[in-house]
């Protein structure tokens, strides 16, 4: 398993976000054909209108695990798309911690214990050379 210090975190960051953004999208795409889905199911019900949509979808569910997965295979956890929270595996001394970052900020400047998540967040110190 691979650590990540501060500093290899942020050093990756923008491609990361890179790779998030598209993850964010094929949500978000996924979500607009799953409406539309369900506009065609209540009102025409009609096979010409639901299977292109359909595949769309399929589509988009499968392009959007890619995404995940580009994500995930640096060492990145996604923890929540929607809130767009990621966590990068760490060490403070000898304990696992996560290194936090949310969607918006330019920077990893926070990090939590194993169990606390986004709600236990702690800014790193600037002179904190205790994360791996």
């Amino acid at each position: 398993m691979f650590y990540f210090t501060e500093k290899d975190a942020n050093l990756i960051l923008p491609d990361v976000i890179k790779k998030f953004e598209i993850a964010l999208k094929k949500k978000n795409e996924i979500s607009k054909l799953e409406q539309q889905l369900q506009m065609v199911l209540s009102t025409t019900n009609r096979f010409e209108e639901y299977i292109p949509l359909k595949q769309k979808l399929n589509s988009a569910v499968t392009q959007f695990y890619e995404a995940s997965e580009n994500l995930e295979k640096i060492g990145v956890v996604i923890k929540s798309i929607d809130q767009g929270l990621l966590d990068f595996p760490s060490k403070r001394f000898e304990e696992d911690v996560w290194l936090c970052w949310k969607y918006g900020e330019t920077a990893i400047k926070f990090w939590h214990d194993k169990d606390s998540g986004f709600m236990g967040r702690k800014p790193i110190d600037v002179s904190d050379s205790s994360l791996v």
